[in-house]
């Protein structure tokens, strides 16, 4: 053989496999039916499918590889729940989203699912083409390192455009994808709305996953229910000066403790209102509170400085990606500073290390953030998405966020700066970009 089939020193730290595709072929020819044609027919599937590596396989992968077995994968998604899937090598982020649509019956959904990375406190957008096995590897190396709570790893999936938010059938799990997504924007603090609407929200989201008020229910708290800057916000206005740092710090606490018991008093006295309503009813409700707002149904990032080609700028913004439009927020405010349907933007793209460019051919408007790439895969989902509709001459509703109507006519002319489009084969399924932008 040109290459032998090499194993040595396997270890949860390292596996070391020298395997050519030749190797492969003399060993089938030369024991065929036997077990080593059965390795060299797995080996060989593997080396037709799988790239270059970027992580060590784990040890549960190592010994799945050896026993010749797919591993489970756990796949949460909003509300709580998770599916298992059957993975293996190869196996890559699109995959799995099939998989996950066929589970939960979303293959005929009008929006599009991603996976995401996710802990406590921090997500994002999963590339399509990333191997599972990877990713799966790099949380088990973090876990090892961090050991709070807060720092457990999982995929999580979840909706990702929404194009068609009228159309969900209340009665479908994708209907608490929508509500759940919703709820975590309102308690991040982006969805813009007054404190009365968000307080009445979180006695819907009490009333919704307890029932009704009790004194012996189990009351979750309140930076579950309610976005935590305004209590900070509130306590930081009334806050006096003090020469002592650690005498300031202990009163800022202690008036914090205050004002968040005021906020809980009175969404508890709302929740009281709402006796009666069952779990439907108190999302719907909640969801037609959040509807109110312009932009609803968009995925809001951080915008640091922004600049357009008339010489204004502004700085911490929101710049909001929805299925019609891109548009400007300041933080907290409900109404949209700018806003550009897609059918004017001629090029968007990446111009420097933290700046994202829009061209609608007569302006440019220039914005400084560290979500470069995640903007990019989501606006690039959406016009892939708009073209589909406007080849198969569909319409439908969809997230207002600026616009009326999804059945845009994106110009011909429209480019996409440092990408390459994919030809989708799904209409509901996502293909993010598997390079970085």
């Amino acid at each position: 053989m040109t290459q032998s089939l090499q194993f040595s020193r396997i270890t949860p730290d390292t596996l070391w496999i020298a395997v050519d595709i030749t190797d492969v072929n003399e060993i089938q020819s030369q024991s065929p039916e036997s077990e080593m044609d059965n390795y060299a027919s797995f080996v060989g599937e593997a080396l037709d499918k799988t790239k270059c590596r970027e992580s060590v396989p784990s040890w549960e992968e190592i010994q799945m590889l050896m026993s010749r077995q797919e591993m489970l994968c756990t796949v949460h998604y909003p509300g709580s729940g998770s599916c298992q899937v059957y993975i293996n090598s190869h196996t890559t982020a699109n995959e799995v989203l099939r998989r996950m649509q066929e589970k939960l019956g979303l293959q005929d959904s009008k929006n599009t699912f991603a996976l995401y990375e996710q802990n406590a406190l921090w997500e994002q957008p999963v590339a399509g083409g990333a191997l599972i096995a990877d990713i799966l590897t790099r949380f088990e190396n973090l876990s090892s390192k961090e050991s709070e709570a807060h720092s457990q790893w999982h995929l999580c999936f979840k909706l990702y455009c929404l194009l068609d938010a009228d159309g969900i059938s209340v009665d479908s799990i994708e209907y608490l994808f929508l509500y759940e997504q919703c709820h975590e924007m309102v308690v991040r603090g982006q969805l813009p709305a007054c404190e009365e609407d968000l307080q009445a929200l979180a006695a819907l989201r009490l009333q919704c996953v307890v029932g009704d008020f009790s004194t012996h229910a189990p009351c979750p708290s309140l930076d579950e229910l309610f976005p935590s800057h305004v209590v900070e916000a509130r306590v930081l206005l009334s806050a006096s000066a003090h020469k002592h740092k650690a005498e300031r710090d202990l009163r800022l606490r202690s008036r914090l403790k205050e004002e968040a018991a005021a906020v809980m008093g009175a969404v508890v006295e709302r929740w009281k209102g709402l006796a009666g309503y069952s779990r439907g009813d108190s999302m719907a409700a909640y969801l037609a509170v959040a509807r109110q707002w312009s932009g609803f149904g968009c995925t809001l990032y951080e915008v640091d400085f922004y600049v357009s080609s008339t010489g204004s700028f502004s700085q911490k913004l929101w710049l909001g990606v929805a299925a019609t439009s891109v548009s400007l927020y300041r933080q907290g405010e409900t109404e949209a500073l700018e806003s550009v349907p897609y059918g004017q933007i001629c090029s968007y793209g990446v111009s420097d290390s933290n700046t994202f460019k829009i061209s609608t051919g007569d302006r440019d408007l220039l914005f400084e953030t560290t979500k470069l790439t995640e903007i990019m895969q989501l606006m690039n989902a959406y016009f892939s998405a708009i073209r589909r509709q406007r080849g198969k001459g569909g319409g439908g509703g969809g997230g207002r966020g600026g616009g009326e109507s999804v059945g845009i006519a994106v110009p011909e002319s429209t480019t996409v700066v440092g990408f390459h489009r994919h030809h989708l084969h799904n209409p509901t399924f996502l293909e993010l970009p598997s390079h970085s932008v």
